[in-house]
């Protein structure tokens, strides 16, 4: 695992409960500011194996970027348990939950 994937790994398992972060947040948090797609690919591949919090982490418009339907309500129902209001087309007001550790 490259340093980076461990980075990425490590900053969302530490995404507090009722707050998100940006895919592009994370890759730059992480070490490489332009790289928010290999986010994308370290979430979808290793989510379940690492037990990440996928579901709080979302695009930078502040909006929930999966396509397919079943995904996209997993991620609606699992914010709003923790509080986070989604408003509509899955927009997440970022000035109020986006965690800026």
């Amino acid at each position: 695992m490259t340093p980076f994937t461990e980075n990425v790994i490590e900053i969302i398992r530490n995404i507090p409960e009722g707050k998100v972060m940006t895919y592009g947040q994370i890759a730059r948090l992480a070490g490489s500011p332009r790289a928010a797609r290999q986010v994308v690919r370290i979430l979808h591949s290793m989510s379940k194996k690492h037990r990440l919090p996928w579901h709080r982490v979302i695009n930078v418009k502040g909006q929930i970027a999966l396509q397919e339907d079943q995904a996209y309500n997993e991620q609606v129902l699992s914010l709003e348990a923790e509080g986070v209001e989604i408003g509509l087309g899955g927009l997440v007001d970022l000035d109020k939950y986006q965690w800026e550790p």
